[in-house]
């Protein structure tokens, strides 16, 4: 064998070692390590919504093996909290973590995801979206923004809100102004009071300047954070404004796109891991909260009137009859909660009802 075959020899097979020792790199890693900007619409770490963004994002790290790290920025340090889904579908940022109902002007089925006024609870939610169709459904309707979106959290039932002065009836309500956003603060509108849109993290300035008279958020753990007790006293339930509490991440549609298989089960798994995870730890924290704000704060729990309630009841089902015929996608969005509510609250009744009205017996 001459020198030049005895040469080609040998580089052929140190190839086939190499080729064979080494295992197959995975399709991420062949890439340099992809650097994510997520913004929000919370304050930093804010117990519930806030601490579900940066879960989102420890996970993607964690199951990516580091080849995808997301920054997470809170409200205000790069956008303002009401302005992430048009930083997201613009491309400014790759990710961002707030809630549909805030795109209630741009898209009034959006609320529908985040939560309507006496509509699904959470269990009941998650199962319309994962297995209900809803979110071929929210897909299609935020396809327009330029954005992919996912359930990344959930703050669980709400309380109905804080209020200066206790509510006696209807009467109680006109005039006030109340930070209420979504369908809520319309229905709100509609007996009296006056809604306004304001960031989570303003809320309580708001209340201690006297530009609202009320404010709804989310739930004690995450209320309780904010120290909305120290300015109003009266908290208020049932929730019927917002009965579930979805948190929506959401990703730019053309990088979702861009994704391999690989990249968008990480980001579908780590979104779905937060949307069961933040359920658990919201139920801990509500029952926490509540008895700190009651035992240790003084809050004065109350029951909406029954003519509140009932005034409420019929102003929701004309405004989701509005929006259903705002489009058609509206239409569709419309009619499949409604039809999955009416067959969820057919089981509810039999089910965990009648659970809870038996844990009151005796």
């Amino acid at each position: 064998m001459s020198d030049i075959s005895r040469r080609k020899l040998i580089a052929g097979a140190s190839l086939a070692t190499t080729a064979f020792a080494t295992p197959a790199t995975p399709a991420i890693a062949a890439n340099a390590v992809k650097r994510w900007r997520m913004v929000t619409s919370w304050p930093r770490r804010l117990p519930g919504p806030g601490m579900s963004a940066e879960r989102v994002a420890e996970r993607i790290g964690a199951l990516s093996g580091g080849d995808i790290q997301v920054t997470v920025h809170a409200a205000g340090e790069v956008v303002p909290a009401l302005e992430v889904l048009d930083t997201v579908g613009a491309g400014v940022a790759d990710m961002g973590h707030t809630a549909a109902l805030y795109w209630q002007g741009k898209q009034p089925a959006a609320a529908f995801f985040t939560t309507v006024p006496f509509g699904l609870t959470p269990s009941e939610h998650t199962a319309w979206v994962d297995a209900g169709g809803g979110q071929a459904l929210w897909d299609e309707l935020y396809a327009p923004f330029g954005v992919k979106p996912f359930m990344g959290g959930n703050t669980g039932t709400c309380m109905g809100g804080w209020f200066r002065a206790e509510l006696t009836g209807l009467d109680s309500l006109r005039g006030l102004k109340i930070r209420s956003l979504g369908l809520g603060g319309e229905v709100y509108r509609r007996l009296g009071a006056t809604p306004l849109t304001t960031a989570p993290g303003e809320i309580i300035t708001s209340l201690q300047s006297g530009l609202v008279d009320g404010a709804e958020f989310v739930g004690p753990g995450s209320d309780i954070a904010l120290g909305l007790y120290r300015v109003a006293s009266f908290y208020y339930a049932p929730g019927f404004n917002k009965p579930n509490g979805t948190g929506e991440c959401i990703v730019n549609r053309a990088l979702w796109e861009s994704l391999d298989s690989r990249a968008k089960a990480i980001v579908s798994h780590a979104c779905a891991a937060e949307a069961a995870y933040a359920l658990n730890e919201m139920e801990r924290l509500n029952v926490e909260a509540l008895a700190a704000l009651t035992g240790k704060h003084g809050v004065k729990l109350r029951q909406f009137p029954q003519a509140v309630v009932a005034a409420a009841h019929g102003q929701a089902r004309d405004i989701l009859g509005e929006i259903a015929g705002r489009s058609e996608i509206a239409r569709r969005v419309a009619e499949s909660y409604g039809a999955f509510r009416e067959r969820a609250g057919a089981w509810a009744n039999i089910s965990l009802k009648a659970v809870l009205d038996s844990r009151s017996v005796g």
